[in-house]
């Protein structure tokens, strides 16, 4: 009979967390089936629906960020933190994890933080190439540091580094369709090359304006089609915006594309933010990519994400501010380059991390079997 074996997961608010945090749970899983994993999340944040569609349960905190615009709705945050702190101490009392991983996002840092005082053994996954201000106090008390980039010891104790890379979504490595069944799906023509345009999961204003504002220049590239996920926030605007001009016959719009394994079957080139999940992502499958990074993130994370792929000449980069005017043409002369799509194609490949999952799930064991024995 086997030991028991329970983790807690926790972090969230976007894509980028929440697929590494189901893909380590995931790997956890078929390593040990015996394993219980309890996640907890932010109240009202993505993760609180993704989770449990994964298969997971999930508990939920009060937690959210400062409010830097108006300083006096940050007392009602400090009562917030206050309170999830008190949450995850008796979640974790009534849970008993041998092992608590943080993914970031809000959630994780009261979760940590009580489950190292408690004397339970944390490790963080530090998915961005600069890191956040919340994992730099969470390493404090973490056993393990698992990261994506080298050079991380400017940021955490060196000798609880791990590099290990970012898990992606299993499914993206495991097309259950053809090239051809993937091309069908989307109403796309086989013949000409193929751009897709993704914001994350929630959509990217940029993004989707570089776009409208180049119709008809879409519509003059009569070799190229354009796969253009909106994200469901954005997308009805855009839908009476578009009733109100001519639409491209080679421009596919969506709100959210489910299978995105088929979507980077077909692609040529790939627009993309420069979130960490992304970026794993492109790398193992090769995928030449333009990368525009968020101005709206954390220490602007994403363009020190972007650039450390600029500088070995594994993708290209336009500025958020520059992309209603700079994007689409670049797009469209890049993916007309074969040469060039080859090279962007061939060095993404040589930052790709394989098996990080599966990785990170075996230091989590370990960290949870040390725990285990010195009770």
């Amino acid at each position: 009979m086997k030991e028991e074996l329970r983790i807690i997961v926790s972090g969230g608010g976007t894509g980028g967390h929440i697929f590494p945090a189901v893909s380590i749970a995931n790997a956890i899983k078929a390593q040990h089936p015996e394993a219980e994993i309890l996640f907890v999340g932010a109240e009202g944040r993505m993760e609180m629906t993704r989770v449990p569609a994964a298969g997971y349960p999930i508990k939920a905190l009060p937690i959210c960020g400062f409010d830097r615009k108006h300083l006096l709705k940050n007392i009602s945050v400090f009562f917030k933190i206050l309170k999830s702190r008190w949450m995850a101490k008796r979640i974790i009392k009534d849970f008993q994890p041998m092992a608590v991983v943080g993914v970031g996002g809000y959630a994780s840092g009261p979760t940590l933080n009580v489950a190292a005082a408690m004397g339970i053994p944390t490790l963080i996954q530090e998915q961005n190439s600069y890191a956040g201000v919340t994992n730099k106090l969470l390493a404090k008390g973490a056993k393990k540091i698992c990261v994506a980039y080298e050079g991380m010891e400017r940021f955490f104790p060196k000798e609880k580094i791990i590099l290990t890379g970012n898990p992606v979504r299993q499914g993206l490595l495991n097309p259950t369709r053809s090239k051809e069944e993937a091309m069908a799906s989307f109403n796309l023509q086989p013949g000409k090359k193929t751009i897709l345009l993704i914001g994350g999961s929630l959509g990217a204003r940029t993004l989707n304006e570089s776009v409208l504002a180049n119709l008809p220049m879409i519509a003059a590239a009569h070799d190229v089609q354009l796969i253009w996920q909106t994200g469901g926030y954005y997308y009805n605007n855009i839908q009476e915006r578009l009733k109100k001009v001519e639409v491209p016959s080679n421009l596919f719009v969506t709100d959210f594309i489910a299978k995105m394994e088929d979507a980077y079957a077909v692609a040529d080139l790939v627009i993309s933010r420069a979130g960490a999940s992304s970026i794993s992502e492109l790398c193992l499958l090769g995928k030449p990519v333009i990368l525009v990074p968020s101005p709206n993130v954390a220490e602007d994370h994403q363009t020190k994400n972007a650039l450390a792929l600029v500088d070995k000449d594994a993708a290209l980069y336009v500025r958020d501010s520059e992309a209603e005017e700079k994007l689409l043409p670049l797009a469209i002369s890049t993916v007309a380059d074969e040469a060039r799509l080859k090279t962007l194609s061939e060095n993404v490949k040589k930052l790709a991390f394989e098996d990080s999952a599966n990785k990170i799930a075996e230091e989590v064991y370990q960290l949870a079997v040390a725990y285990r024995r010195g009770k």
